[in-house]
């Protein structure tokens, strides 16, 4: 069902007064007063208003969709007159022309056929011995049955019997005969015309001055020559070069619309709606003014971009004498901000109000008119000129007052999406709650969640300091703060400070000296055969390779270069090295000979540890080339026990190069304990993360 929204003509007394004198001080002429004429009668098919017309073009494209139905569902507890109730029904029905109107092609053009009056389908199903579930069912079955505008009334009643004095009425619009204007209008004519019927009384409604018949005719007859092109100039250069919202989203956008929907709700406190109000007298703007303008600071936020347009319905019933009509008079309004420069809140108000002005001043042209003018390339994926909405609920629509009966509302749970994002503000009781429906081929409901926190964050950093600049003001929520400033800070651990790398290995293999330390499906030379070592293997060649080492000079802060493929001997040659006390510099067999022999140079490697299959890929040097297989018969003849040396926390353990890919590759010096630190982490922190 679509939501109340705000424009001038659903203000009330005091605040059009108001809004009109701002109009003034802009220098924006009042609505013309001229009255909207009744048609000739006997005049045959009437034409389409510009909205009607692009709804049946819609229709046309998919004529059993249920998107454009407005259901909405009530809940009637009390001794219900059907009777009364039906009579009720079809004295509206009576009264509006639109609501027994149907659609056709006339001489190639679609037209409104005007019927007779007749009854309207009350349907009544007794549901009182059937599950809620399939009550629901059945509520969102009947709301979503597709009207076809060619014969259908676009009007539909039902109303299910849940028990002696329990019923709920479902009443159905086409929304090419209505707008939630036509909601409070149909509210109301229900209350006085039940009351009435129910009590045997004469209905006292009064006779309506127009049909909305007669206004599509006017509409057409004035908004041509100098006006259309007027307000055409001004929304053509309002919306030139606009860009496409770049949302992130958490899936891929499909190829066309979906427009399955989802919303979520939040409450804002009283606190805040109040300071809002406040701020918005002192900077002489309406309460839509500012939340848009936040709203355009929010999407700033999320997409880094500076032309920000947002759509708004307005009432579009800026004449006396269409007040009381149930009819589509809801048009939409662009509203394109400006946020470039980084300016503060107060400069961007300044420019959402001048927006704001200019486009009441321009409200008269259709927005479908303009769809059609601007003719902007087609995308099925989303709507044309924008892809998100705002509405500001602050007319209040009252439920139906029938006479001995309790009303409330009764939600379908049927939810769509004809935007990406729709965010609804509504004031009640003091506070505003934040309604965000989303597309849910585009959003997670996590998704939303955040960004009605972020908008409600972004709320009171603007009342608390409206000269901030948008980039200054507050997004976060208190728990994303506490999260990234303590949570994701708490870094400190407790980790073995005085121990160096390979001590830590020597406990492990202590502890579990027969448990699988390496698992390698190609076993190599002096390794065993299937391919695995065990920690106290492992530990025992490593003692082997590191005694050798130490023979060799090897000892604190001695680089000794591993040039080794992936195998079992690249961890027992950076253990061995660990454990004679040097540091490793790993160096990868497939490089080319440059940057090797470079790597090497600027290490100033004494000892290399390598592979005889690899031999033929290094550089030619002077250094000591140890080869781990063809050399393994010597160095297994050295002590297998665990070597004492001098070797701390603060010595180096490693030296890896950069990738040199922006200049001449960079020794970067590892030392134990941050290898250390970086392992017990890690132990807690495994691969998932």
């Amino acid at each position: 069902m679509s939501r109340s929204f705000t424009g001038p003509s659903e203000l009330s007394p005091k605040k059009r007064e108001l809004l009109e004198a701002l109009l003034r001080e802009e220098g924006v002429p009042a609505s013309p007063n001229e009255e909207i004429p009744r048609r000739e009668a006997g005049g045959g098919a009437v034409p389409l208003s510009f909205a009607q017309q692009r709804l049946w073009f819609l229709d046309q494209l998919e004529p059993d969709s249920d998107l454009y139905n407005t259901p909405i569902a009530l809940r009637l507890s009390g001794p219900l007159d059907v009777a009364a109730l039906r009579k009720t029904l079809d004295a509206i029905v009576a009264r509006h022309e639109v609501l027994r109107t149907t659609f056709a092609t006339v001489d190639g053009v679609p037209a409104q056929i005007i019927g007779g009056e007749r009854p309207v389908e009350l349907r009544v199903t007794d549901v009182s011995r059937v599950p809620t579930p399939e009550v629901e069912k059945l509520l969102r079955e009947e709301s979503s049955r597709p009207f076809d505008l060619s014969s259908d009334t676009p009007l539909r009643a039902a109303l299910l019997k849940l028990g002696a004095e329990e019923h709920i009425l479902l009443l159905a619009m086409h929304h090419i005969v209505s707008d939630v204007w036509s909601m409070g209008v149909l509210y109301r004519e229900l209350s006085s015309l039940y009351e009435s019927f129910s009590q045997s009384k004469a209905p006292s409604l009064p006779e309506l001055p127009i049909q909305y018949a007669d206004y599509a005719v006017w509409q057409r007859w004035w908004l041509q020559g100098e006006v259309l092109e007027k307000q055409l100039s001004y929304w053509k250069r309002h919306l030139s070069g606009v860009a496409v919202l770049d949302l992130p989203t958490d899936r891929p956008r499909p190829a066309a619309q979906t427009f399955r929907g989802a919303r979520k709700s939040a409450v804002f406190p009283k606190a805040l709606c109040d300071e809002l109000k406040a701020l918005s007298r002192r900077e002489g703007v309406t309460l839509f003014m500012t939340l848009l303008a936040a709203f355009q600071t929010l999407l700033h936020r999320y997409t880094g971009q500076d032309d920000i347009v947002i759509g708004s319905p307005i009432a579009g019933r800026n004449r006396a004498e269409i007040e009381g009509l149930i009819g589509f008079f809801v048009n939409t309004l662009a509203f394109r901000g400006d946020l470039s420069g980084d300016p503060s809140f107060r400069e961007l108000l300044a420019r959402a109000r001048k927006t704001a002005l200019d486009a009441y001043e321009h409200q008269d042209l259709p927005f479908e008119k303009l769809v059609e003018e601007l003719n902007p390339e087609r995308d099925p994926s989303r709507n044309p000129l924008f892809q998100v909405m705002f509405v500001l609920q602050n007319a209040p629509m009252n439920l139906p007052a029938l006479a001995g009966i309790s009303v409330s509302h009764v939600e379908l749970g049927t939810e769509t999406a004809k935007f990406d994002l729709m965010l609804s503000v509504k004031e009640a009781a003091g506070s505003l709650t934040a309604t965000l429906g989303y597309n849910t081929d585009l959003f997670e409901s996590a998704t939303i969640g955040r960004m009605l926190g972020h908008f409600q964050s972004l709320l009171q950093g603007i009342v608390a300091n409206p000269e901030q600049r948008l980039s200054a003001l507050p997004i976060l929520t208190e728990a994303e703060r506490h999260q990234l400033l303590v949570e994701w800070n708490d870094t400190k651990r407790d980790y073995p400070r005085d121990k160096c790398i390979h001590e830590l290995f020597e406990e492990q293999a202590a502890r579990t000296p027969d448990a699988v330390a390496v698992i390698f499906p190609s076993a190599g030379s002096g390794q065993s055969a299937n391919g695995q070592l065990t920690y106290r293997e492992l530990n025992r060649r490593a003692n082997h390779l590191a005694h050798y080492l130490q023979r060799l000079g090897v000892g604190p802060e001695i680089l000794v270069g591993l040039c080794v493929e992936r195998s079992p001997e690249m961890v027992v040659g950076m253990l061995g090295i660990l454990k004679a006390g040097g540091a490793y510099v790993p160096l990868d067999p497939t490089y080319p000979k440059e940057r090797l022999a470079f790597m090497l140079e600027d290490a100033q490697v004494s000892v290399l540890l390598t592979q005889q299959r690899a031999q033929d890929r290094l550089p030619e040097s002077q250094r000591r080339i140890v080869c781990l297989d063809t050399s393994w018969g010597k160095i297994a003849q050295e002590n297998g026990s665990n070597l004492k040396t001098e070797v701390r926390e603060r010595n180096l353990a490693y030296v890896i190069y950069t990738s040199g890919t922006t200049g001449i590759p960079n020794g970067v010096m590892v030392e134990h304990r941050s290898l250390v630190n970086y392992l017990r982490w890690f132990n807690e922190a495994p691969l998932s993360e």
